[in-house]
């Protein structure tokens, strides 16, 4: 009689246990990359430090604009009187605080930041 669905008569081991669920190596990916948390740093960060994510300022009435293309829709719909549409007379806010808006304070990443080439301690400090 042959018992464990082998016929040669050697005995099946017995399975390996899973070391991780797939639910938690994607849970692991997902707050690797996600910015979440990081206390009122973490929320100031999120809104975009002190000039915002949209790099451009209108002069006229400060409304803000992410691309050039965007500043010229805004203008030709609401400055159009004034005159041609001139990127350079618009401000440039991310220019003004000195090119970094964001730290990413509460994205973890996926190795550890000094396998990433990141120090900390300079990049905090460029972003208070």
């Amino acid at each position: 009689v042959v018992r464990g669905g082998s016929a040669s008569g050697a005995m099946g081991g017995k399975a390996k246990a899973q070391k991780h669920t797939a639910a938690e190596i994607n849970k692991k990916a997902f707050e690797a990359t996600v910015n979440r948390g990081g206390g009122s740093a973490g929320i100031k960060d999120r809104q975009g430090g002190k000039a915002g994510h949209a790099k451009y300022k209108c002069n006229i009435c400060g409304q803000a604009a992410p691309d050039p293309k965007s500043a010229e829709a805004h203008w030709d719909s609401k400055h159009l009187k004034l005159g041609n549409f001139d990127i350079n007379n618009w401000t440039d806010v991310h220019a003004e605080v000195g090119g970094i808006t964001t730290c990413g304070i509460a994205v973890r990443g996926g190795l550890p930041d000094k396998q990433r080439g990141i120090h900390k301690a300079p990049l905090r400090a460029a972003c208070h």
